[in-house]
């Protein structure tokens, strides 16, 4: 084990913690906040480390003896020479009270081993990729339309992000803006992808929570697409519990059959959290 010296959060004299067997302690090398709930930030990445976009990994602190780890989708796309992560803040949540609070110089542990069902890998093909998320959980899909290799595998791309309000919007507007001067896949995302940005609680331009959308029709109705169909739509979604159950409901109703990575299907569903 590899010693850390990290501030407490007193900010105290610096306490040496060691860092667990199977970790990666990296820095942070910038943060940013949208909201009072929401931030964004990156960190060093290692050059070992590889992932699959759409994948999680498990970070924390080392701020403690036994630090506490929690699930993160990696919101950056897998050629990224940095890890970009998107978080809610929970004012008494056991890892999230305290990584609000990281500043750049900072040090974040970080698992050896990424995993999760939201890759491309695990849908059979199709025509059109369907990405649904709510809140943080537009994380993995932050990095699945930065990477080529998922307009590589489908014509058509939809990002649907849903937020109680319009500040939450902030980070999936921004990144959407700036795909299209990436000098990567800024050709591809403008030809393909489809952003569909609303809110739930505000009233904004598109107000509707996601699975009344779907019900009512109206989200295909405003993009001129038919309801989701299992000869041409793949479906990712992730967001909240609720949201999650709720959505795959609709999906398995329009006969969509679940898959994973080792047995592709036409729909996947994420059931990491943070807290």
């Amino acid at each position: 084990m590899q010693n850390v010296a990290v501030q407490t959060i007193e900010d105290a004299v610096p306490v040496e913690f060691p860092v667990p067997a199977g970790c990666h302690a990296e820095k942070v090398v910038s943060v940013k906040h949208y909201t009072d709930r929401l931030f964004a930030f990156r960190i060093t990445r290692p050059q070992s480390f590889r992932f699959r976009s759409g994948e999680f990994v498990m970070i924390g602190l080392p701020n403690a003896a036994k630090p506490v780890f929690r699930a993160y989708s990696i919101a950056s796309p897998a050629w990224d020479e940095e890890l970009e992560f998107y978080s809610i803040k929970v004012q008494d949540g056991p890892l999230t009270q305290h990584l609000q609070k990281i500043k750049p110089g900072d040090t974040v542990l970080m698992r050896q081993k990424s995993t999760g069902t939201l890759v491309v890998d695990a849908l059979t093909p199709a025509k059109r990729l369907w990405m649904i998320a709510t809140g943080t959980g537009i994380a993995p899909f932050a990095s699945l339309i930065r990477d080529p290799e998922t307009y590589d595998k489908f014509e058509e791309v939809v990002l649907t992000n849903t937020c109680r309000g319009v500040a939450e919007l902030a980070y999936g507007n921004e990144l959407v803006a700036a795909l299209k001067d990436d000098p990567l896949i800024g050709e591809l995302a403008t030809e393909r992808l489809r952003y569909v940005a609303a809110t739930t609680r505000e009233v904004s331009p598109l107000t509707g929570r996601i699975t009344t959308r779907i019900e009512d029709g109206s989200l295909f109705a405003g993009l001129g697409v038919a309801p989701f169909d299992p000869a041409v739509d793949r479906v990712m979604i992730c967001g909240s519990m609720e949201m999650l159950k709720d959505v795959k409901a609709l999906v398995e109703k329009a006969g969509l059959e679940e898959g994973s990575v080792s047995e592709p299907g036409q729909f996947v569903v994420e059931r990491a959290f943070v807290g």
